[in-house]
């Protein structure tokens, strides 16, 4: 199954649990320490966003999922994660394991912080008694950390743009500076966006100070690297205080609430038929308790309470909220035949693509092929029948067939 294009980078400071949801959510072992500093390479894996199969409002019985996974009417849709370094302050300037990180991170398109909820590790990772570190100030160093890193790095190549224009050689400075920052994953279109923002004209760019230079570089850091919060640890009683404070601290992020040790625990069980449990779900059932021993049964207890008060244990929650809250991606179905729903082979919408709400139906026979894009005609709704053109915007869980001048309707 091939991941939508997105990649998730999950980061946080070390100790916080990063590995362990990591693990909970692509179900790849890695190592997994109470201890600084254990992944030291990023882990790269697949783990999956949930929502309601669109079969089901059809009426279909079933569908034949192929790049995705269909079970009891929820589509698991692949995405690419990563798990880098954790940070400690100063990973800037190289503390730590602070540049590997940070440049590992470049590639990612939304950021899973994960933060010790509970309180229970200090700024260098180390254990303390939960509830005397604030998680407030967790979630703060870290991003620091990462506005610093863009700053300086940014900043080590800004001479030479300020020299080009002093010399009159700079025609071209939005131009020249987007190519300076495209590592970041930072396009012109942000570059002049981002300008706008902090009310700065293009000429005008060459010229900034180093403090409105960094108000350019932390404007484009909240436009290209959004985050979720992943509020982990909430098996830990004090962590429970710490959510609101999260919320009102950062508005601008969704806060999850996340238990990464039970969802593993559950999906650990559940290949073993111990307990009925899919991803995603608000709730388990136990099968088999005779195989429990005490201590794996009063955990699920107190699981199952955890679970009936947030709606889950948070780690596909996460995924969802990056993915269609934060990127703000809806699901559509491409189809050849729009009567039946299927493919060239007969089967039931067997592909989802996750694309950018606003997206049209050329963009969408671009991302299925190339030369879908270069020769659409028109597209066809398959709920409704009609043709729509190339402008047509997409809706969540639209099914579609394109029409291009090499096939037929």
């Amino acid at each position: 199954m091939e991941p939508t294009s997105a990649l998730l980078g999950v980061v946080g400071k070390t100790n916080v649990g990063k590995s362990t949801f990591f693990s909970a959510a692509t179900e790849i072992e890695v190592p997994i320490e109470n201890r600084p500093f254990v992944t030291i390479q990023p882990n790269i894996g697949i783990g999956y966003a949930r929502k309601r199969c669109v079969h089901v409002e059809l009426g279909l019985p079933k569908c034949d999922a192929s790049n995705s996974a269909c079970i009891m009417g929820y589509r698991y849709i692949p995405v690419k994660m990563m798990d880098v370094a954790g940070l400690i302050p100063g990973a800037h300037e190289g503390r730590g394991l602070g540049n590997k990180f940070l440049d590992d991170l470049r590639r990612s398109d939304v950021m899973l912080l994960v933060v010790d909820a509970s309180g229970s590790t200090n700024e260098e990772g180390m254990q303390v008694a939960p509830g005397t570190y604030d998680p407030v100030n967790e979630v703060k160093f870290v991003i620091d950390e990462i506005d610093e890193w863009m700053y300086q790095s940014i900043k080590s190549d800004w001479d030479r743009i300020v020299r080009l224009a002093s010399l009159g050689a700079l025609k071209d400075p939005i131009g020249e500076f987007a190519q300076r920052v495209s590592g970041f994953g930072i396009s012109r279109d942000h570059v002049e966006q981002a300008l706008a923002k902090i009310k700065v004209s293009d000429t005008e760019l060459p010229k900034l100070p180093p403090e409105d230079l960094r108000r350019l570089v932390l404007t484009l850091r909240e436009m290209t690297k959004p985050m979720v919060i992943v509020a982990n640890k909430i098996d830990i009683p004090t962590a429970e205080k710490n959510l609101h404070r999260l919320s009102e601290a950062f508005p601008q992020y969704p806060v999850i609430p996340t238990t990464a040790l039970g969802e593993l625990l559950l999906r650990k069980l559940s290949k073993k038929g111990v307990v009925d449990y899919m991803p995603g779900d608000p709730e388990f059932k136990i099968k088999d308790r005779s195989s429990l021993d005490s201590r794996t049964s009063t955990a699920l207890e107190m699981l199952k309470g955890l679970m009936e008060k947030y709606g889950g244990t948070g780690v596909v929650q996460a995924i969802n909220a990056a993915l269609f809250n934060v990127l703000n991606l809806i699901a559509v179905y491409p189809v050849e035949d729009f009567n039946k729903y299927t493919d060239r082979q007969g089967r039931v919408l067997p592909d989802v693509l996750l694309v950018p709400r606003g997206s049209t139906a050329r963009d969408l026979a671009f991302r299925v092929h190339t030369d879908l894009g270069r020769t659409f005609l028109y597209a066809v709704n398959a709920k409704t029948k009609q043709r729509v053109g190339a402008n047509y915007t997409l809706n969540d869980d639209d099914v579609v067939k394109i029409v291009a001048s090499a096939t037929r309707a």
